[in-house]
């Protein structure tokens, strides 16, 4: 008999480390008289219900790649880029191809994850990936070509930087121009497609890495906390010191 003489802390350790039950446990949980032993069913049953939502929404994430797959392209990178916006820093882009078999829990636009959360998705990506490259492109080159052509810019650097030579793109927002491989846009694609939100994360990651760094040698603008982006604090800051060598000159500051 299942759980049979087992302590309700001994079966809820056991239940922590199981997927599924079997329909004789299930049912010797609902039939035991000891107070607990239904919490611990229910509780098992949302978590199976939480986990099979959260599969079936990956898997949904993973449509466009499959598509590709299907028609006979194997490696298919999703691309995209973080930091269009902001009044300093550069901005960081990511292409990232992932396993076929690979669904990766809680992995979604960076945007709708916190801070902590992407740090470990970030880790679980390169990690796991079949491959991945992030690229830049400078304060410098964004006054000089404008803010577009330098994101399509780290883009491309991102897929050319790529240990293996991709046979597809899926990239968000814009097509990369003069980019030799076959692409595919997706607006809003870091929500649709599972690599390109695997490539928002390493974007993110790596550009907020660097602002954290321009912080602690420009300390009075809060990079730490507004990342670049034109918050009042930050603005504020921009009116008493004026900008600094991160500015980037050609958007509006004040």
């Amino acid at each position: 008999m299942p759980f049979k003489g087992m302590t309700l802390l001994e079966i809820d350790t056991l239940l922590a480390e199981r997927d599924k039950l079997s329909v004789e446990e299930a049912r010797f949980l609902q039939n035991d008289s000891r107070r607990g032993a239904a919490y611990l069913l229910e509780r098992f049953k949302k978590k199976t219900e939480a986990r099979e939502a959260e599969e079936l929404r990956l898997k949904k994430m993973f449509l466009e790649e499959e598509q590709l797959w299907h028609q006979g392209y194997e490696s298919v990178a999703g691309v995209d880029e973080a930091g269009r916006g902001p009044l300093a820093g550069p901005v960081f882009a990511a292409a990232v191809i992932l396993k076929q078999d690979l669904l990766i829990e809680g992995l979604n636009d960076s945007k709708q994850l916190s801070a902590c959360t992407r740090e470990k998705l970030f880790e679980r990506i390169i990690i796991d990936a079949e491959a991945y490259a992030i690229g830049s492109a400078s304060r410098e080159e964004i006054d000089r070509i404008n803010i577009h052509a330098a994101s399509m810019l780290a883009m491309l650097r991102a897929v050319n930087a790529l240990a293996c030579k991709p046979d597809y793109l899926l990239v968000d927002g814009f097509s990369i121009l003069r980019c030799p491989y076959r692409q595919k846009v997706l607006k809003s694609g870091d929500r649709l497609s599972l690599s390109i939100a695997a490539a928002s994360i390493l974007a993110k990651v790596a550009r907020d890495r660097v602002m954290l760094d321009l912080h602690r040698q420009y300390p009075v603008y809060g990079f730490d906390r507004n990342m670049g982006y034109g918050t009042a604090e930050h603005r504020s800051a921009l009116r008493r010191y004026g900008p600094c060598l991160v500015h980037r000159r050609s958007f509006r500051l004040t």
